[in-house]
Protein backbone atom coordinates (compact mmCIF):
# COMPACT_ATOMS: atom_id res chain seq x y z
CA UNK A 1 0.00 0.00 0.00
CA UNK A 2 1.46 3.70 -0.59
CA UNK A 3 2.78 4.68 2.61
CA UNK A 4 0.03 7.51 4.61
CA UNK A 5 2.53 10.39 4.66
CA UNK A 6 3.24 10.21 0.81
CA UNK A 7 -0.24 10.04 -0.14
CA UNK A 8 -1.19 14.30 0.72
CA UNK A 9 1.79 15.19 -2.07
CA UNK A 10 0.79 12.99 -4.56
CA UNK A 11 -2.46 14.08 -4.46
CA UNK A 12 -1.50 17.59 -4.37
CA UNK A 13 0.42 17.63 -6.89
CA UNK A 14 -1.98 16.78 -9.26
CA UNK A 15 -3.22 20.84 -8.95
CA UNK A 16 0.52 22.15 -8.03
CA UNK A 17 2.63 20.78 -10.15
CA UNK A 18 2.68 23.14 -13.26
CA UNK A 19 3.12 26.06 -10.73
CA UNK A 20 5.57 24.82 -8.47
CA UNK A 21 9.11 23.12 -7.66
CA UNK A 22 8.96 19.81 -6.62
CA UNK A 23 8.17 19.68 -2.84
CA UNK A 24 6.67 23.13 -2.76
CA UNK A 25 2.79 23.22 -1.59
CA UNK A 26 1.64 26.78 -1.08
CA UNK A 27 2.71 29.94 -2.77
CA UNK A 28 4.65 31.98 0.13
CA UNK A 29 6.02 35.86 0.12
CA UNK A 30 9.33 34.86 -1.28
CA UNK A 31 7.42 33.55 -4.56
CA UNK A 32 8.34 35.18 -7.72
CA UNK A 33 5.56 37.11 -9.30
CA UNK A 34 5.98 34.86 -12.32
CA UNK A 35 5.04 31.72 -9.22
CA UNK A 36 1.90 33.61 -7.86
CA UNK A 37 0.25 34.27 -11.25
CA UNK A 38 0.89 30.76 -12.35
CA UNK A 39 -0.19 29.64 -9.00
CA UNK A 40 -3.55 31.58 -9.50
CA UNK A 41 -4.46 30.62 -12.93
CA UNK A 42 -3.66 26.87 -12.36
CA UNK A 43 -6.01 27.32 -9.06
CA UNK A 44 -8.52 28.64 -11.64
CA UNK A 45 -8.62 25.26 -13.00
CA UNK A 46 -7.76 22.67 -10.85
CA UNK A 47 -9.81 23.24 -7.67
CA UNK A 48 -7.39 22.43 -4.94
CA UNK A 49 -9.76 22.41 -1.78
CA UNK A 50 -11.74 19.56 -3.73
CA UNK A 51 -8.39 17.53 -4.11
CA UNK A 52 -7.44 18.04 -0.46
CA UNK A 53 -11.44 17.11 0.10
CA UNK A 54 -10.59 13.95 -2.30
CA UNK A 55 -7.20 12.82 -0.04
CA UNK A 56 -9.20 13.18 3.04
CA UNK A 57 -12.07 10.94 1.52
CA UNK A 58 -9.07 8.32 0.14
CA UNK A 59 -7.53 8.08 3.31
CA UNK A 60 -10.53 7.91 5.52
CA UNK A 61 -11.35 4.94 3.48
CA UNK A 62 -8.21 3.13 3.53
CA UNK A 63 -8.69 3.60 7.20
CA UNK A 64 -12.22 2.84 8.43
CA UNK A 65 -13.71 0.88 5.16
CA UNK A 66 -14.84 -2.48 6.81
CA UNK A 67 -11.89 -4.46 4.38
CA UNK A 68 -9.15 -3.41 3.48
CA UNK A 69 -8.68 -2.42 0.04
CA UNK A 70 -5.47 -1.86 -1.73
CA UNK A 71 -4.03 1.39 -3.02
CA UNK A 72 -4.95 0.65 -6.59
CA UNK A 73 -8.36 -0.39 -6.93
CA UNK A 74 -9.07 2.41 -5.24
CA UNK A 75 -7.66 4.96 -7.80
CA UNK A 76 -9.50 2.28 -10.36
CA UNK A 77 -13.11 3.17 -8.84
CA UNK A 78 -12.19 6.70 -8.42
CA UNK A 79 -11.50 7.04 -12.19
CA UNK A 80 -14.12 4.64 -13.09
CA UNK A 81 -16.58 7.01 -10.75
CA UNK A 82 -15.55 9.94 -12.50
CA UNK A 83 -16.21 8.95 -16.26
CA UNK A 84 -19.75 7.01 -15.26
CA UNK A 85 -20.93 9.91 -13.50
CA UNK A 86 -20.51 11.96 -16.75
CA UNK A 87 -23.30 10.39 -19.17
CA UNK A 88 -24.28 7.00 -19.94
CA UNK A 89 -21.72 6.29 -22.68
CA UNK A 90 -18.03 7.30 -21.30
CA UNK A 91 -16.38 4.84 -19.23
CA UNK A 92 -12.93 3.55 -17.78
CA UNK A 93 -11.59 0.36 -20.25
CA UNK A 94 -9.71 -1.61 -18.31
CA UNK A 95 -8.52 -4.98 -19.51
CA UNK A 96 -11.37 -7.35 -20.17
CA UNK A 97 -13.78 -4.34 -21.30
CA UNK A 98 -11.17 -2.94 -23.64
CA UNK A 99 -10.61 -6.31 -25.12
CA UNK A 100 -14.28 -6.58 -25.34
CA UNK A 101 -14.72 -3.16 -27.40
CA UNK A 102 -12.05 -4.37 -29.84
CA UNK A 103 -13.90 -7.97 -30.15
CA UNK A 104 -17.09 -6.39 -30.62
CA UNK A 105 -15.71 -3.76 -33.01
CA UNK A 106 -14.41 -6.44 -34.84
CA UNK A 107 -17.82 -8.52 -35.19
CA UNK A 108 -16.88 -11.55 -33.05
CA UNK A 109 -17.16 -11.76 -29.26
CA UNK A 110 -18.39 -14.31 -26.71
CA UNK A 111 -21.83 -13.62 -25.11
CA UNK A 112 -25.41 -13.15 -25.26
CA UNK A 113 -25.73 -11.15 -28.00
CA UNK A 114 -27.44 -8.18 -26.49
CA UNK A 115 -26.63 -4.02 -26.87
CA UNK A 116 -27.59 -2.72 -23.81
CA UNK A 117 -27.58 0.50 -21.86
CA UNK A 118 -27.75 2.08 -18.43
CA UNK A 119 -30.99 3.49 -17.25
CA UNK A 120 -31.73 4.18 -13.86
CA UNK A 121 -29.49 2.24 -12.02
CA UNK A 122 -31.08 -0.71 -14.25
CA UNK A 123 -29.81 -2.53 -17.93
CA UNK A 124 -32.02 -1.46 -20.48
CA UNK A 125 -32.20 -3.67 -23.49
CA UNK A 126 -31.34 -1.58 -26.48
CA UNK A 127 -31.69 -3.84 -28.81
CA UNK A 128 -30.90 -7.94 -29.39
CA UNK A 129 -28.26 -9.14 -31.82
CA UNK A 130 -30.27 -11.02 -34.83
CA UNK A 131 -29.47 -15.26 -34.43
CA UNK A 132 -28.18 -14.31 -30.80
CA UNK A 133 -29.07 -16.12 -27.54
CA UNK A 134 -30.86 -13.48 -26.48
CA UNK A 135 -33.01 -12.70 -30.16
CA UNK A 136 -33.39 -16.55 -29.83
CA UNK A 137 -34.55 -16.34 -26.05
CA UNK A 138 -37.32 -13.92 -27.12
CA UNK A 139 -35.30 -10.68 -25.12
CA UNK A 140 -36.32 -7.66 -26.45
CA UNK A 141 -35.32 -4.18 -27.33
CA UNK A 142 -36.82 -2.01 -24.15
CA UNK A 143 -36.79 -5.04 -21.79
CA UNK A 144 -34.62 -4.07 -17.64
CA UNK A 145 -32.43 -6.71 -16.89
CA UNK A 146 -33.14 -6.92 -12.94
CA UNK A 147 -31.26 -9.68 -12.20
CA UNK A 148 -28.26 -11.96 -13.56
CA UNK A 149 -27.71 -14.98 -11.72
CA UNK A 150 -30.10 -14.03 -8.79
CA UNK A 151 -27.91 -10.85 -8.53
CA UNK A 152 -29.54 -7.68 -8.54
CA UNK A 153 -27.80 -5.41 -11.49
CA UNK A 154 -28.81 -1.93 -9.13
CA UNK A 155 -25.51 -0.46 -8.09
CA UNK A 156 -23.16 -2.41 -10.97
CA UNK A 157 -21.93 -0.29 -13.51
CA UNK A 158 -22.54 -0.96 -17.36
CA UNK A 159 -19.39 -2.27 -17.81
CA UNK A 160 -19.14 -4.60 -14.70
CA UNK A 161 -22.66 -5.55 -16.38
CA UNK A 162 -21.72 -5.97 -19.43
CA UNK A 163 -18.62 -8.36 -18.01
CA UNK A 164 -21.07 -10.44 -16.25
CA UNK A 165 -22.63 -11.48 -19.08
CA UNK A 166 -19.95 -12.22 -21.17
CA UNK A 167 -18.74 -15.63 -20.76
CA UNK A 168 -17.29 -19.12 -22.63
CA UNK A 169 -19.63 -19.97 -24.85
CA UNK A 170 -21.75 -23.37 -23.34
CA UNK A 171 -21.41 -21.35 -20.30
CA UNK A 172 -25.61 -20.99 -18.49
CA UNK A 173 -26.69 -17.50 -17.34
CA UNK A 174 -30.36 -16.53 -15.76
CA UNK A 175 -31.93 -13.26 -16.14
CA UNK A 176 -34.96 -11.72 -14.65
CA UNK A 177 -36.26 -9.25 -17.26
CA UNK A 178 -39.01 -6.60 -16.68
CA UNK A 179 -41.17 -5.62 -19.50
CA UNK A 180 -43.25 -2.58 -19.94
CA UNK A 181 -46.76 -4.88 -20.74
CA UNK A 182 -45.99 -7.86 -17.78
CA UNK A 183 -47.61 -7.65 -14.49
CA UNK A 184 -44.62 -10.12 -12.86
CA UNK A 185 -40.62 -10.06 -13.79
CA UNK A 186 -39.89 -12.69 -16.90
CA UNK A 187 -37.25 -15.53 -16.42
CA UNK A 188 -34.28 -16.59 -19.22
CA UNK A 189 -32.06 -19.00 -18.97
CA UNK A 190 -29.75 -18.23 -22.05
CA UNK A 191 -26.45 -20.17 -22.76
CA UNK A 192 -23.82 -18.41 -24.12
CA UNK A 193 -22.14 -18.77 -27.67
CA UNK A 194 -19.41 -17.18 -29.57
CA UNK A 195 -21.41 -14.13 -31.35
CA UNK A 196 -20.24 -13.65 -34.77
CA UNK A 197 -22.26 -10.95 -36.45
CA UNK A 198 -23.54 -10.82 -39.86
CA UNK A 199 -22.67 -7.00 -40.40
CA UNK A 200 -24.87 -7.31 -44.08
CA UNK A 201 -27.56 -9.69 -44.79
CA UNK A 202 -29.12 -9.21 -48.46
CA UNK A 203 -32.49 -10.71 -49.91
CA UNK A 204 -34.40 -9.93 -53.64
CA UNK A 205 -38.05 -9.83 -52.80
CA UNK A 206 -40.62 -10.31 -55.29
CA UNK A 207 -41.43 -7.06 -57.56
CA UNK A 208 -37.48 -7.07 -58.19
CA UNK A 209 -37.33 -5.05 -54.63
CA UNK A 210 -33.99 -5.46 -52.94
CA UNK A 211 -33.62 -6.00 -49.02
CA UNK A 212 -30.59 -5.37 -47.45
CA UNK A 213 -30.69 -5.96 -43.19
CA UNK A 214 -27.49 -4.31 -41.25
CA UNK A 215 -27.41 -5.51 -38.20
CA UNK A 216 -23.97 -3.59 -36.70
CA UNK A 217 -22.15 -1.09 -38.34
CA UNK A 218 -18.59 -2.80 -38.93
CA UNK A 219 -15.04 -1.89 -40.60
CA UNK A 220 -16.51 -3.82 -43.60
CA UNK A 221 -20.39 -2.70 -44.41
CA UNK A 222 -19.82 -0.25 -46.33
CA UNK A 223 -18.18 -2.39 -48.71
CA UNK A 224 -20.40 -5.19 -48.26
CA UNK A 225 -23.20 -3.54 -49.24
CA UNK A 226 -21.85 -1.67 -52.16
CA UNK A 227 -21.07 -5.02 -53.52
CA UNK A 228 -25.06 -6.32 -52.95
CA UNK A 229 -25.91 -3.61 -55.03
CA UNK A 230 -23.41 -3.86 -57.67
CA UNK A 231 -24.22 -7.29 -57.93
CA UNK A 232 -28.23 -6.56 -58.20
CA UNK A 233 -28.14 -3.97 -60.68
CA UNK A 234 -25.63 -5.74 -63.00
CA UNK A 235 -27.88 -9.28 -62.55
CA UNK A 236 -30.46 -7.15 -63.50
CA UNK A 237 -33.65 -4.76 -62.53
CA UNK A 238 -33.20 -3.29 -58.96
CA UNK A 239 -36.76 -1.07 -58.83
CA UNK A 240 -36.17 -0.34 -55.11
CA UNK A 241 -34.29 -0.96 -52.07
CA UNK A 242 -35.86 -1.27 -48.25
CA UNK A 243 -32.55 -0.44 -45.84
CA UNK A 244 -33.46 -2.09 -42.57
CA UNK A 245 -31.88 -0.19 -39.95
CA UNK A 246 -34.57 -1.78 -36.77
CA UNK A 247 -32.90 -2.87 -33.66
CA UNK A 248 -28.97 -1.89 -34.93
CA UNK A 249 -27.37 -0.27 -32.15
CA UNK A 250 -24.77 1.43 -34.33
CA UNK A 251 -20.76 0.83 -34.62
CA UNK A 252 -18.39 2.07 -36.97
CA UNK A 253 -18.51 5.87 -38.35
CA UNK A 254 -16.81 5.27 -40.94
CA UNK A 255 -18.87 2.36 -42.33
CA UNK A 256 -21.82 4.90 -41.74
CA UNK A 257 -20.39 7.52 -43.76
CA UNK A 258 -19.81 4.32 -46.41
CA UNK A 259 -23.36 3.67 -46.56
CA UNK A 260 -24.38 6.89 -47.29
CA UNK A 261 -22.17 7.64 -49.92
CA UNK A 262 -23.70 4.64 -51.82
CA UNK A 263 -26.51 6.48 -52.25
CA UNK A 264 -25.83 10.08 -52.69
CA UNK A 265 -22.83 11.79 -54.64
CA UNK A 266 -22.70 14.90 -52.94
CA UNK A 267 -23.47 17.19 -50.29
CA UNK A 268 -23.08 16.99 -46.16
CA UNK A 269 -23.36 13.51 -44.96
CA UNK A 270 -22.68 13.98 -41.02
CA UNK A 271 -20.50 16.43 -38.84
CA UNK A 272 -19.49 16.40 -35.62
CA UNK A 273 -19.24 19.31 -32.53
CA UNK A 274 -17.14 19.27 -29.30
CA UNK A 275 -15.27 21.88 -27.24
CA UNK A 276 -11.79 20.22 -28.33
CA UNK A 277 -10.96 20.91 -32.46
CA UNK A 278 -9.91 17.52 -32.89
CA UNK A 279 -13.11 16.28 -32.33
CA UNK A 280 -14.93 18.47 -35.26
CA UNK A 281 -15.25 16.48 -37.92
CA UNK A 282 -17.44 16.97 -41.75
CA UNK A 283 -18.10 13.85 -43.48
CA UNK A 284 -19.20 14.60 -47.35
CA UNK A 285 -20.20 12.34 -50.12
CA UNK A 286 -17.74 11.29 -53.23
CA UNK A 287 -19.08 10.27 -56.92
CA UNK A 288 -18.21 6.78 -55.51
CA UNK A 289 -22.25 6.06 -55.90
CA UNK A 290 -23.36 3.01 -56.90
CA UNK A 291 -27.26 3.58 -56.18
CA UNK A 292 -28.09 6.69 -57.06
CA UNK A 293 -31.53 6.84 -58.38
CA UNK A 294 -32.92 3.66 -56.87
CA UNK A 295 -35.78 4.16 -54.57
CA UNK A 296 -34.92 3.91 -51.41
CA UNK A 297 -37.35 3.08 -47.96
CA UNK A 298 -35.04 3.12 -44.35
CA UNK A 299 -36.83 1.11 -42.00
CA UNK A 300 -36.10 2.28 -37.86
CA UNK A 301 -37.71 1.87 -34.85
CA UNK A 302 -36.78 2.60 -31.24
CA UNK A 303 -33.72 0.34 -31.34
CA UNK A 304 -31.81 2.02 -33.78
CA UNK A 305 -29.11 4.29 -32.75
CA UNK A 306 -26.07 6.10 -32.90
CA UNK A 307 -24.60 5.05 -36.46
CA UNK A 308 -28.21 3.94 -37.86
CA UNK A 309 -29.70 7.35 -36.96
CA UNK A 310 -26.44 8.83 -39.05
CA UNK A 311 -27.80 6.80 -41.81
CA UNK A 312 -31.24 7.34 -41.69
CA UNK A 313 -30.99 11.33 -41.03
CA UNK A 314 -28.60 12.16 -43.67
CA UNK A 315 -30.98 10.37 -45.97
CA UNK A 316 -33.77 11.88 -44.87
CA UNK A 317 -32.46 15.34 -44.89
CA UNK A 318 -30.99 14.82 -48.87
CA UNK A 319 -34.52 13.53 -49.53
CA UNK A 320 -32.93 10.28 -50.75
CA UNK A 321 -35.21 7.80 -49.42
CA UNK A 322 -38.79 7.85 -47.57
CA UNK A 323 -37.85 6.74 -43.41
CA UNK A 324 -40.74 4.61 -42.40
CA UNK A 325 -41.05 3.10 -38.69
CA UNK A 326 -41.19 4.44 -35.56
CA UNK A 327 -39.12 7.44 -33.92
CA UNK A 328 -35.48 6.36 -33.31
CA UNK A 329 -33.09 6.00 -30.23
CA UNK A 330 -31.53 9.23 -30.29
CA UNK A 331 -27.94 8.35 -29.16
CA UNK A 332 -26.12 11.37 -31.20
CA UNK A 333 -23.11 11.55 -29.13
CA UNK A 334 -19.48 10.78 -30.13
CA UNK A 335 -17.25 8.31 -28.35
CA UNK A 336 -13.20 8.70 -28.57
CA UNK A 337 -11.62 5.43 -27.66
CA UNK A 338 -8.08 7.24 -25.81
CA UNK A 339 -6.24 4.25 -25.47
CA UNK A 340 -3.51 4.44 -22.02
CA UNK A 341 -1.58 1.38 -22.24
CA UNK A 342 -2.05 -1.68 -24.30
CA UNK A 343 -4.73 -2.66 -21.95
CA UNK A 344 -6.34 0.29 -21.08
CA UNK A 345 -8.15 3.16 -22.20
CA UNK A 346 -10.77 5.86 -21.75
CA UNK A 347 -13.86 5.84 -23.48
CA UNK A 348 -14.98 9.62 -23.56
CA UNK A 349 -17.76 11.32 -25.04
CA UNK A 350 -16.40 14.21 -27.10
CA UNK A 351 -18.77 15.69 -29.80
CA UNK A 352 -22.45 15.28 -30.91
CA UNK A 353 -23.63 14.10 -34.23
CA UNK A 354 -25.41 16.64 -36.38
CA UNK A 355 -27.33 15.60 -39.68
CA UNK A 356 -26.53 17.69 -42.90
CA UNK A 357 -29.80 19.84 -41.71
CA UNK A 358 -28.09 20.90 -38.91
CA UNK A 359 -30.49 18.44 -36.52
CA UNK A 360 -28.66 17.07 -33.26
CA UNK A 361 -29.64 13.25 -32.95
CA UNK A 362 -29.19 13.36 -29.17
CA UNK A 363 -31.90 12.63 -27.08
CA UNK A 364 -34.10 13.05 -30.08
CA UNK A 365 -33.61 10.57 -32.80
CA UNK A 366 -35.28 10.46 -35.56
CA UNK A 367 -38.70 11.13 -36.34
CA UNK A 368 -40.00 8.72 -39.71
CA UNK A 369 -41.76 10.05 -42.40
CA UNK A 370 -44.75 7.69 -42.20
CA UNK A 371 -44.83 6.14 -38.87
CA UNK A 372 -45.62 2.27 -38.55
CA UNK A 373 -46.01 0.63 -35.70
CA UNK A 374 -45.04 -2.98 -35.60
CA UNK A 375 -47.51 -5.72 -35.73
CA UNK A 376 -48.35 -8.76 -37.54
CA UNK A 377 -50.31 -8.82 -40.75
CA UNK A 378 -53.74 -10.34 -41.16
CA UNK A 379 -55.57 -10.04 -44.96
CA UNK A 380 -59.40 -10.25 -44.16
CA UNK A 381 -60.62 -12.74 -47.21
CA UNK A 382 -63.39 -11.73 -49.47
CA UNK A 383 -65.32 -13.21 -52.22
CA UNK A 384 -66.79 -10.61 -55.05
CA UNK A 385 -68.29 -11.75 -58.19
CA UNK A 386 -67.31 -10.03 -61.30
CA UNK A 387 -69.09 -9.52 -64.49
CA UNK A 388 -67.52 -12.68 -65.93
CA UNK A 389 -68.68 -14.75 -63.65
CA UNK A 390 -72.56 -14.50 -64.82
CA UNK A 391 -73.99 -16.88 -66.65
CA UNK A 392 -74.79 -15.21 -70.89
CA UNK A 393 -72.26 -12.35 -70.16
CA UNK A 394 -71.29 -9.97 -73.03
CA UNK A 395 -67.95 -9.79 -74.69
CA UNK A 396 -65.31 -7.53 -75.17
CA UNK A 397 -65.45 -6.88 -78.22
CA UNK A 398 -61.75 -5.05 -77.88
CA UNK A 399 -59.92 -8.69 -77.37
CA UNK A 400 -60.28 -11.24 -80.35
CA UNK A 401 -60.08 -14.59 -78.79
CA UNK A 402 -57.15 -16.12 -80.05
CA UNK A 403 -55.19 -13.09 -78.99
CA UNK A 404 -57.23 -13.13 -75.36
CA UNK A 405 -56.32 -17.07 -75.30
CA UNK A 406 -52.71 -15.94 -75.89
CA UNK A 407 -52.62 -13.10 -73.44
CA UNK A 408 -54.27 -15.72 -70.10
CA UNK A 409 -51.08 -18.28 -71.41
CA UNK A 410 -49.23 -15.51 -70.73
CA UNK A 411 -50.59 -14.06 -67.61
CA UNK A 412 -50.48 -17.45 -66.40
CA UNK A 413 -46.82 -18.14 -66.88
CA UNK A 414 -46.23 -13.92 -65.29
CA UNK A 415 -48.54 -15.17 -62.63
CA UNK A 416 -46.80 -18.06 -62.17
CA UNK A 417 -42.79 -16.57 -61.67
CA UNK A 418 -44.35 -14.02 -59.39
CA UNK A 419 -46.28 -16.41 -57.01
CA UNK A 420 -42.67 -18.42 -56.69
CA UNK A 421 -41.09 -14.68 -56.29
CA UNK A 422 -43.55 -14.27 -53.53
CA UNK A 423 -44.03 -17.21 -52.04
CA UNK A 424 -40.43 -16.86 -51.33
CA UNK A 425 -40.83 -13.60 -48.95
CA UNK A 426 -44.63 -13.92 -48.13
CA UNK A 427 -44.13 -15.29 -44.68
CA UNK A 428 -41.70 -12.53 -44.01
CA UNK A 429 -44.33 -10.12 -44.52
CA UNK A 430 -47.13 -11.73 -43.00
CA UNK A 431 -45.26 -11.89 -39.99
CA UNK A 432 -43.40 -8.13 -40.10
CA UNK A 433 -46.13 -5.35 -40.57
CA UNK A 434 -43.97 -2.50 -41.09
CA UNK A 435 -41.86 -4.27 -43.28
CA UNK A 436 -44.74 -5.10 -45.51
CA UNK A 437 -45.91 -1.18 -45.77
CA UNK A 438 -41.94 -0.85 -46.88
CA UNK A 439 -42.49 -3.15 -49.82
CA UNK A 440 -45.73 -2.23 -50.61
CA UNK A 441 -44.82 1.29 -50.96
CA UNK A 442 -41.87 0.37 -53.20
CA UNK A 443 -44.02 -2.04 -55.40
CA UNK A 444 -46.38 1.16 -56.47
CA UNK A 445 -43.30 3.54 -56.75
CA UNK A 446 -41.80 0.79 -59.57
CA UNK A 447 -45.24 0.92 -61.19
CA UNK A 448 -45.41 4.68 -61.38
CA UNK A 449 -41.75 5.07 -62.65
CA UNK A 450 -40.70 4.25 -65.89
CA UNK A 451 -38.67 1.16 -66.20
CA UNK A 452 -35.22 1.24 -65.20
CA UNK A 453 -32.15 0.21 -67.45
CA UNK A 454 -30.29 -2.72 -66.36
CA UNK A 455 -26.73 -1.20 -65.60
CA UNK A 456 -24.70 -3.60 -67.81
CA UNK A 457 -26.29 -2.30 -70.59
CA UNK A 458 -25.08 1.24 -70.34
Amino acid sequence: MLPKHLLRPILFSLGCTLAFQAGAETADDTSTPEQVKAATALQGQLPLQELRNFTEIFERIRSAYVEEIDDKTLFDYAIKGMLTSLDPHSAYLQEDAFTDLQETTSGKFGGLGIEVGMENGLIRVITPIDDTPAEKAGIRAGDFIVTLDDEPVMGLTLSEAVERMRGEPGSKISLEVRRGDENELLSFTLERAEIKVASVRTEMMSGDIGYVRITQFQEHTGAELKKALQKWTEDGQLNGLILDLRNNPGGVLDAAVDVVDAFISSGVIVYTKGRNPQSELRFEATADTVAGDIPVVVLINGGSASASEIVAGALQDHKRAVIVGTQSFGKGSVQSVLPLTETSAVKLTTARYFTPNDRSIQAQGIVPDILVEQSEVTPYEERYYKESDLPGHLSNPTVKTKDAQEEASSEKNTAAAESASEKKDSGLLKKDFQLYEAHTLLRGVSILSPVRVNASEG
